[in-house]
């Protein structure tokens, strides 16, 4: 192989329908777009929405991901946290975040919901 170039990330390539997106692990130079058909490798590929299993799908070759970050390739933000969640870095703090807020949402959305339903239940009991 030859001389590699500098800048190299390992990003998120959009590929897929309107609202229905899928991704490729791309490995590609930094001042090239993020579609762009000069990429060097597709490392894998990525299914945000989840499936009947509430799944996410994520399928990654981490020998070639391990061949290009040996020759200087850093990966996005995005890219960082799924190789965080998978066990190949460490765990992104924006995870750890996103999380936080996810646990908060649903428990205050649980509270909403048994509140409204005591109400309910205070109402049917006052028309009795």
């Amino acid at each position: 192989m030859g001389k590699l170039p500098t800048g190299l990330m390992i990003r998120l390539a959009r590929y897929g329908c309107t609202n229905r997106p899928f991704y490729h692990l791309v490995a590609i130079r930094s001042s090239y777009a993020r579609n762009s058909p000069k990429k060097y490798e597709q490392l894998g590929t990525y299914d945000p929405l989840p499936n009947i299993y509430n799944e996410k799908l994520v399928s990654i070759n981490f020998e070639r991901l391990k061949f290009w970050l040996k020759r200087g390739a850093t990966p996005s933000k995005p890219v960082a946290q799924l190789l965080g969640l998978s066990g190949f870095y460490p765990v992104h703090p924006m995870s750890v975040i996103i999380a936080r807020r996810a646990r908060l949402l649903a428990a205050k959305k649980a509270k909403e919901a048994e509140e409204a339903a005591a109400k309910v239940d205070e109402e049917d009991a006052e028309k009795l």
